[in-house]
This record gives C-alpha cells, sequence and structure tokens, in this order.
C-alpha cells in the first residue's frame, strides 16, 4: 500500500472529488481526516471509509475560511493521529457571475473558501510536518477555470488561477523542510463546484471522449502524495482528459 502509515487531510471531503480522494487514501492505508463544513456529508464519507478500513476515517467539521477553525482542525488530527505526511486542499465554492452582477459579498465568499483555504491549511499543518521534520506532501486543487477566462464566473477563476501560482510559491518555501507541493487542474469532473448531482446534459468536450469522474481526480492525487512522485514538486498536473489541448 502506497500510503501505509501516513496521515492524511482532505479538505471539502464530504462528496464529489473529495470523497474518492479519502476513500482512495484510506485504501491505500492512510489515516484520513475527512474535513467538511457538512456535517452529515462528512459523517456519510468517514462512516463508510471505517466500514472497508477500520479506524481509517475521523470527522472533523471546519471552516476551512476561519483561521481559528483550521488550527482547531489540524490540533484535532495531532491529537488523534501524532501528525500529519499529506494535505489535499480541495474546498472550493464558485460563482456563477460577470463582473457586472457579481457582489462583493459573493467575491469575498468565493475568495474565502477556494483560495484562502489553501492559505491557512498549509499554514497550519505545514508548521506540523516542519516541527516533527516530516517530509510531507501538499496537494492543491486547482481547474481549467484557472488556465482561462470564462464568460460566467469572475472570483473561482481568479482563485483558481491563483491557486497555481500559490503552489509554486509554497513549493519553493516549503522545500528546505523537503516538503513537496504541486498540484492537480480537473475539468467538469463529477458533479458542478457546490452541488451533489451530476446534471445529465453536461456538457464535457475533450480528447479522450468520456466525461471524467472524481476516481480520475483521486487517482492523480494518489500519484503525487505518494513516493513514485518524490522527484515532482512546483508543478501542475492536467487530468482534464485533453480539454485544454482542444481549445487550442
Amino acid at each position: 500500500m502506497r500510503l501505509e502509515n501516513k496521515v492524511a487531510i482532505v479538505t471539502g471531503a464530504g462528496r464529489n472529488i473529495g470523497e474518492d480522494i479519502a476513500n482512495t487514501f484510506a485504501a491505500e492505508g492512510a489515516k484520513v481526516a475527512v474535513v467538511d463544513l457538512d456535517k452529515g456529508r462528512g459523517e456519510r464519507v468517514t462512516g463508510g471509509i471505517n466500514a472497508a478500513h477500520p479506524d481509517h476515517a475521523l470527522q472533523v467539521v471546519c471552516d476551512v475560511s476561519s483561521a481559528a477553525s483550521v488550527e482547531g482542525m489540524v490540533k484535532t488530527v495531532v491529537q488523534k493521529w501524532g501528525g500529519v505526511d499529506i494535505l489535499v486542499n480541495n474546498a472550493a465554492w464558485t460563482d456563477r457571475k460577470t463582473i457586472l452582477d457579481l457582489t462583493e459579498e459573493e467575491w469575498d465568499k468565493v475568495m474565502n473558501i477556494s483560495l484562502k483555504s489553501v492559505f491557512l491549511c498549509t499554514k497550519f499543518a505545514a508548521r506540523v510536518m516542519v516541527d516533527q521534520k516530516r517530509r510531507g506532501r501538499i496537494v492543491n486543487i486547482s481547474s481549467t477555470s484557472g488556465h482561462t477566462g470564462r464568460k460566467d464566473a469572475t472570483a473561482y477563476t481568479a482563485a483558481k488561477a491563483a491557486i497555481l501560482n500559490l503552489t509554486r510559491s509554497l513549493a519553493v518555501q516549503l522545500s528546505p523542510y523537503g516538503i513537496r507541493v504541486n498540484s492537480v487542474t480537473p475539468n467538469r469532473i463529477g458533479s458542478p463546484v457546490g452541488e451533489d448531482l451530476v446534471p445529465e446534459n453536461r456538457y464535457v468536450s475533450n480528447l479522450v471522449g468520456r466525461r471524467g469522474v472524481p476516481q480520475d481526480i483521486a487517482n492523480a492525487v494518489l500519484f503525487l502524495a505518494s513516493d513514485e512522485a518524490d522527484f515532482i514538486t512546483a508543478a501542475d498536473l492536467l487530468v482534464d482528459g485533453g480539454a485544454m489541448a482542444s481549445r487550442i
């Protein structure tokens, strides 16, 4: 098992991509903190993991946009399992508006959940990794929306683009401590951000010729979190079925 005896934190783990990452990590031997603001979603995922892999999941309700909440979440994980080896910053929120219609409050919500959360979770988790001299692995989830402009999302595209360069900066800053930081870029995977169901008519255009599924992203994140990616840091892994290339 590729993550045996590792402790992982996955934010936004109550559904969709985060849920599959948490399940995949547990199947590979990791102890997983299922972090979600929605208690019910977190309980469902945690219960499923522990049924298949006893004592491999811990539910933590956390507001990832709050420093106090994130610091408490990390402390809870350390108290339970002794440390942190892996962090996956997956939590996100989106807007579906143009600059002419987006309110300041909507902008702030997207930025706080999608971008500020990466700063806060990395800050507190990395401190533990550094203090314990663990060669940690951090994976941030970006989006093809961070690579191109969109007519129907303003704050979300800005936040996901910022994650790409924040990942590179974090990789530079944390490399002296043996901590690798990378990002993964999905494209229209599973349900839309903030929603539970996949619309039947959700349009996807890529080179592979099928919709991506959350497990596609979980597989990529697993690779980057494993020793197999020991020579990879400050990189963005496109897991988009070739969608970005097909836009050229």
